[in-house]
């Protein structure tokens, strides 16, 4: 999973879903949004657990970390070939408060890769003992960084699974 920094207006354009398909449409959209860009990678349902506790689910704001949001490509994601969720600068910033607020020492004691593999975690079992630390505390702390960034700027995010 890749999230993305945008103006909630981009180039004129307010509308997200011809935003997404403006940004996402172009194969270097990687390169032309790094600086605003940030790789959650396979860890993304992981780390949705830790924050909310439910692979899937969970209330807002901490839902709104990994997979809150508005799906913009439900029909358009064999244009783009990635799913688009959008999370709108109203949302984004109870997001980046709640992380704030919320170390990752108070999630990382649901770090249980058997329960979360019994849950439904996608790839829960190739996590091991060190996972935690080594990358979803990483992980998490780069989220807490790109969220407050872009709630500073009053941005939207859009986050991608490719």
């Amino acid at each position: 999973m890749s999230y993305l920094r945008v103006p909630p207006v981009l180039e004129g354009e307010p509308d997200p879903g011809r935003v997404a398909r403006h940004i996402f449409g172009a194969p270097d959209w990687r390169r032309r949004g790094a600086p605003g860009l940030f790789e959650l990678g396979w860890a993304w349902q992981a780390v949705h657990y830790l924050v909310t506790g439910d692979p899937w689910d969970g209330r807002q704001p901490e839902a709104d970390v990994v997979c809150g949001g508005r799906l913009l490509t439900e029909d358009g994601a064999d244009e783009l070939g990635m799913d688009v969720i959008f999370l709108a600068p109203d949302r984004v910033k109870p997001t980046a408060d709640h992380l704030a607020a919320t170390p990752f020492a108070k999630v990382a004691g649901r770090f249980d890769p058997a329960a979360m593999a019994k849950a439904g975690v996608q790839d829960a079992g190739r996590l091991d003992g060190a996972a935690r630390d080594k990358m979803l505390k990483p992980a998490y702390e780069g989220l807490t960084r790109f969220f407050a960034a872009a709630a500073a700027e009053g941005q939207a995010v859009y986050k991608v699974m490719a």
